[in-house]
């Protein structure tokens, strides 16, 4: 009862100061301050203001919005100690594939693009090629600079 009455004296005084600016000739500013005047009258006769106030006076809705809170903020923290512990779920998800699928080969610098069964027929079809030559000791961080360098780094 008494949000009702405090929605009709806001939307009347909105109402007057509507009619004072129209009286000023400025009739677009005082068309919005009417359209915005009657919102509250209109929240009322639909029920929004009853419901609201229901809303707020109720226990139970503010433990739930505690609650609500809670695991907002379980989500939030692990968040963070994820971000902090430095792995990201793409990093995971790639250490699992490297682990179930050696897609790298060990002496390669770059994943190789076939794997599988086709992998084995299309090395067939291949011509052998010459025998690769004993690294140079200079050699020997070739793969290690490869990897930096496909880091940016």
């Amino acid at each position: 009862m008494l949000a009702e009455t405090i929605c009709s004296a806001v939307s009347a005084a909105g109402l007057g100061i509507a009619a004072i600016t129209a009286y000023r000739k400025r009739f677009l500013t005082a068309t919005r301050i009417a359209a915005y005047s009657l919102v509250p009258v209109g929240l009322v006769m639909t029920g929004v203001v009853e419901w609201v106030s229901g809303i707020v006076f109720k226990p139970s809705v503010w433990i739930g919005f505690g609650l609500l809170a809670v695991a907002w903020l379980l989500f939030m923290t692990t968040r963070a100690v994820e971000r902090r512990s430095g792995s990201t779920r793409k990093e995971r998800k790639a250490a699992r594939a490297a682990e179930q699928g050696a897609a790298v080969a060990p002496g390669a610098s770059s994943p190789s693009l076939t794997s599988g069964a086709g992998a084995t027929s299309q090395q067939a079809r291949e011509k052998p090629k010459k025998p690769q030559q004993a690294a140079a000791p200079g050699d020997d961080f070739s793969d290690i600079e490869a990897i930096l360098k496909k880091h940016g780094i």
